[in-house]
């Protein structure tokens, strides 16, 4: 990439706002949406809103010490989805503490611990109210819409 230079000639080491995502064109990218969804892809293209498209697209479920991923192809991701986004090293040591498993096992995996989620979710809910107080779940997400 090219020096670029701001509007008094000093040299930017990085661009603002989205046009910082034009160094990851076609680079491997992992995107984590406002949903929790994470997504690992090839970006191809963005516009100002920060729309992505990933291509090669994959969604990583992590639980616990395990992972899998869900082959999603080209994915086309709104701006305002994106919670996080920027490129990826699976060589790192880090990455390599988790297992891989299949999907079919991932998934599996997942509702057991949705399930076990939602039961501490009831008894909660029920100690709360037991003492008169309003129980408001952390995993509802505010929009602010």
């Amino acid at each position: 990439m090219a020096n670029l230079v701001d509007d008094l000639g000093q040299e930017m080491l990085y661009l603002p706002g989205t046009a910082s995502l034009v160094q990851d064109i076609d680079k491997r990218v992992m995107v984590v949406l406002r949903d929790g969804r994470t997504l690992i892809g090839v970006l191809r293209s963005l516009d100002q809103f920060a729309n992505l498209l990933l291509t090669q697209t994959v969604e990583r479920i992590h639980v616990r010490d395990r992972y899998g991923d869900i082959d999603r192809g080209v994915f086309l991701v709104r701006g305002e989805n994106v919670l996080l986004c920027g490129e990826t090293d699976f060589g790192k040591p880090e990455f390599q503490k988790l297992t891989q498993v299949s999907q079919e096992e991932i998934l599996k995996i997942q509702a057991e611990e949705l399930k076990e989620k939602e039961e501490r979710q009831k008894l909660l809910k029920k100690a709360f109210q037991e003492r008169g107080m309003p129980f408001y779940s952390m995993d509802v997400a505010d929009d602010g819409f």
